[in-house]
């Protein structure tokens, strides 16, 4: 076998094992990380030659889950990994988003890194592992490439931070703070939390910057030990005297349209209208091969001309591409309860940007299986967000949900998590699906918006309500600007897309992805302080649409009742191959889900269905008791008296003197097998025998007077 070499680093006490030689010699580069018996391997491997005919960089970052990691076989039919989960999409995209930016701009080979978790402990996380080793894989190859990096997690346990919390840990932690930074810089932030202040999120990021360094340094130390000489590439040619002669003709009429036309759609239909000028007066020019001109590049120098155009009236005249200041918000508009039938339904609006969510609910049992390497084995809050191209007046095919999408719904998901009340007190599954109807900008915080309006038109009662908005900055120098509510334009054009969530108590959700080196902790704060200023005025439209969760749920909707039962007694409800529980829901119309912890779901669209199969199973599970009266069937006659079944599995005998309210010979006299007869329960021997009386019924004695009645109670026998 190769020679195998080791490196470790220590974060906050813990070690960080790095190997490589051993394994993929024929990667690029290749690298596990170890942490406690959390193992992941990821490689990183680079095409030999550049990919034509495009025009941007080519780089794929998947996480292959793999179950035998925690020593398991997958549940599908084929017992294989197939489609990768929600899960491994989201390691992937928070693993792909600090390695991209620091990749050289001009590179067009196709990269591709491949994330392996080997073993999974149940305590380490493996997706910070999985940024860490796809850095070391990256810096150690032949790939160009800017970093390393390094990667932690943060909670806030008791009042303190905790680095790299373990899983059982993260259970007590009011903040799930994952980052990714360089020796000097933040990079990228993915964070949920259960309302934690502005100020002490500045400091986490601060915390987990300070806490990374060792990653890097032993990072930069396997390069001078391992590292391979990186690889030479053809670069994307850029034309330099054709970009500055495009914008010299262009400028002038750039800022005109910028300056004029507020309007996107009208700006966008100037600017166009330029572009195909453009592109017209350089075609219609006789060249020879050497001379030709290539039109994408005419393209790319026009939009540089326009960004530069964007970027410098933010910066000097402080206006914004659609007359706006950088602290204004787009109109808002909210309405609920616009789809019938449906439990739930609500439309945020903000500028261009409108979102429609809906929110079902249902039982137990819906709740979403996870198959993955964590512990959690299910999800009962589901939030999927849906990106048709309708929204930006485009057409494509439709292939399911892309990594986008899922990255977008998650995170809004993050967002509304800490406010879905507990399953003791609202034991439902919920999900909230957002449809994007149209999109100029942050359509993931406006499917927040759009969330908390249909979780409370269903009647969730949501702890609070919950408003997300999404913010940039644009950065020359020591001049900068940082905007709130930032539209497309801007998104594409600026330094920063920072997305905020949370409730007038804090934070919920953070998403930050930085495209400069770094950024001070004076503009954290003021961008956070500018987002919870706008959320503020968000929650205040929400509020005025609908200021309190619905009381009522919809007429559509499953009523939810619950009972709890002693968890021996789980499988006599549930009886021989589900015989018991399929019987109940058939004969009551309802839905029964029952929990370990012997909590009994039952669902229904109508109460005295609920009431029935309630009723049902608690005759299922109860125990006799001493006094009570109850109806029961006859089973057997004998000479001295009748057995009689109470309760399924209890049954007690009526002897012949307690059988009537007069003097009778023979039970057969009185009753035959099949009859239903109101009994007491007047003795419960130290076996469980139970001795029955029908004459203090007829009577209308009590316990006392019935047990004085029967001669052998009576008697002390």
């Amino acid at each position: 076998m190769p020679a195998n070499k080791r490196f470790v680093a220590t974060i906050g006490g813990k070690e960080v094992i790095f190997e490589t030689g051993k394994l993929a010699e024929q990667a690029g580069g290749a690298v596990t990380v170890r942490m406690g018996d959390t193992l992941v391997f990821a490689t990183a491997t680079m095409s030999p030659v550049a990919r034509e005919g495009v025009d941007f960089f080519p780089l794929s970052v998947d996480y292959e889950e793999r179950l035998y990691a925690a020593g398991r076989i997958p549940g599908s039919f084929m017992r294989r990994e197939g489609r990768p989960s929600e899960a491994s999409i989201l390691i992937a995209r928070v693993t792909d988003r600090p390695l991209r930016p620091l990749f050289p701009k001009d590179l067009r080979n196709e990269v591709q890194v491949i994330i392996t978790p080997l073993s999974h402990d149940q305590e380490n996380h493996a997706d910070i592992l999985s940024i860490i080793a796809a850095s070391a894989a990256l810096h150690i190859s032949d790939v160009p490439w800017e970093g390393p990096i390094g990667a932690c997690r943060v909670g806030l346990i008791n009042g303190e931070f905790v680095l790299n919390p373990t899983i059982p840990e993260m259970e007590n932690s009011s903040l799930d703070l994952r980052m990714a930074g360089t020796s000097d810089a933040i990079i990228m932030v993915e964070a949920g939390a259960d309302e934690v202040d502005e100020e002490t999120m500045v400091r986490a990021l601060r915390y987990g910057q300070e806490s990374i360094q060792d990653l890097i340094r032993v990072q930069n130390e396997m390069r001078a030990q391992v590292g391979k000489p990186k690889r030479e590439y053809v670069p994307a040619v850029v034309n330099a005297i054709l970009a500055t002669e495009v914008e010299s003709k262009v400028q002038g009429d750039i800022a005109q349209i910028i300056a004029t036309r507020t309007e996107r759609d009208e700006r966008n239909a100037a600017l166009d209208e330029l572009r195909e000028r453009m592109l017209a007066e350089y075609e219609a020019v006789d060249r020879t091969e050497e001379e030709n001109v290539s039109l994408q590049q005419v393209r790319e120098a026009i939009d540089d001309t326009l960004k530069k155009e964007v970027r410098r009236r933010i910066i000097e005249e402080g206006v914004r591409p659609d007359g706006r200041g950088y602290t204004d918000i787009r109109p808002l508009a909210a309405e609920v309860d616009l789809i019938p039938r449906v439990h739930g339904s609500g439309l945020f609006k903000r500028g261009q940007t409108q979102v429609l969510s809906v929110c079902t609910l249902g039982t137990p049992r819906e709740s979403q299986p996870l198959d993955g390497l964590y512990p959690e084995d299910t999800k009962r809050y589901m939030h999927h967000y849906n990106f048709p191209p309708f929204s930006t007046g485009e057409t494509w095919f439709l292939r399911g949900p892309k990594r986008r999408e899922i990255g977008h719904g998650a995170l809004a998901e993050t967002a509304l998590r800490p406010m879905i009340p507990p399953e003791d007190e609202f034991p439902y599954t919920i999900r909230v699906v957002s449809e994007v109807m149209s999109s100029n900008g942050s359509t993931s915080m406006a499917s927040v918006c759009g969330s908390t309006l249909a979780l409370m038109s269903a009647g969730v009662p949501i702890i609070r309500p919950v408003a997300g908005i999404a913010m940039g900055l644009i950065k020359e120098g020591d001049r900068y600007a940082i905007l709130t509510d930032i539209q497309g334009m801007e998104d594409h054009l600026g330094d920063m897309d920072f997305k905020v969530a949370g409730t007038e108590r804090g934070i919920t959700a953070l998403q930050m992805d930085i495209k400069i080196k770094g950024v001070s902790d004076d503009i954290m704060r003021q961008a956070l302080q500018q987002a919870r200023d706008a959320r503020m005025k968000i929650l205040d439209v929400i509020l005025s649409v609908i200021p309190q969760p619905h009381t009522d749920l919809s007429p559509y909707a499953p009523r939810i009742e619950t009972v709890q039962i002693n968890v021996d007694k789980i499988g006599m409800v549930i009886g021989p191959g589900g015989k018991t529980i399929r019987a109940i829901q058939e004969k009551t119309g309802t839905k029964v889900d029952i929990a370990e912890d012997g909590t009994v779901f039952i669902a229904s669209t109508d109460g005295p269905s609920a009431d029935r199969a309630r009723d049902m199973i608690m005759a299922l599970v109860e125990e006799p008791e001493l006094g009570r009266i109850y109806t029961g069937r006859v089973t057997r006659v004998e000479s001295y008296g009748a057995f009689v079944e109470l309760l399924p599995g209890h049954d007690g005998m009526v002897p012949v003197s307690q059988l009537s309210d007069h003097h009778i010979e023979r039970a057969e006299d009185e009753v035959s097998v099949g009859d239903e007869i109101m009994v007491m329960i007047t003795d419960i021997d130290s076996d469980g025998k139970i001795r029955l009386s029908r004459q203090a019924v007829l009577e209308g004695w009590s316990l006392e007077e019935a047990r004085a009645a029967d001669p052998k109670i009576g008697a002390g026998g």
